[in-house]
């Protein structure tokens, strides 16, 4: 199966059918190969935004090719939600060592209070540069299509989407401040 891209066709619930952007950024001791390493490491993404997550919210299982990462990898998650749980399969777009790392998501959520599942295309960009003795890191999504908007999601097709932008900035810099704590783990052997 392979990933739609980000224009594809299916419906899209989001506001005038725009894609919505989150970012968070954060710094950390590791240089930039360490942690583009781990990003590139699909199997550490089980760890760092896995275990190390809250169990509402977070990745349950990766199944990838062995090795680093390269444009074309193909992966398989599955993950916790507080509306339900997610399973996706992702394709790597870049992955420039030390500079960037970006894959495409095609997700599905199943609800746990029932109905329709919810299907997502995601493009997740993670920026590297070096600052000082270590890395700024960037994390980027860009939530492209949704076929539908249930729950609190709905929020994205009003005015009133900067509540949820809040919420997700917040979980968003904890994840990426857990990636940089496992890349500095990693460089400290």
């Amino acid at each position: 199966m392979m990933a739609r891209s980000a224009e594809g066709s299916g419906t899209n619930a989001l506001r005038g059918g725009r894609a919505q952007e989150f970012r968070a950024e954060t710094t950390g001791r590791a240089e930039p190969a360490v942690v583009y390493a781990t990003l590139a490491d699909l199997q550490s993404h089980l760890e760092w935004a896995g275990q190390r997550r809250s169990k509402k919210t977070r990745l349950l299982t990766v199944e990838a090719p062995a090795g680093p990462a390269v444009r074309g990898t193909e992966f398989v998650t599955t993950g916790a939600d507080p509306m339900g749980s997610f399973s996706d399969h992702s394709v790597v777009t870049e992955a420039t060592p030390g500079r960037a790392f970006e894959f495409v998501t095609e997700a599905r959520l199943t609800l746990k209070r029932g109905g329709e599942p919810v299907e997502w295309t995601n493009v997740h960009r993670y920026e590297i540069a070096p600052e000082g003795n270590g890395s700024r890191v960037a994390y980027t999504i860009r939530i492209a299509r949704l076929s539908s908007l249930p729950g609190g999601l709905r929020l994205l097709a009003t005015p009133f989407a900067w509540i949820l932008r809040m919420v997700w900035n917040t979980m968003m810099r904890r994840g990426l401040r857990t990636l940089v704590k496992v890349a500095e783990e990693r460089a400290n052997g």
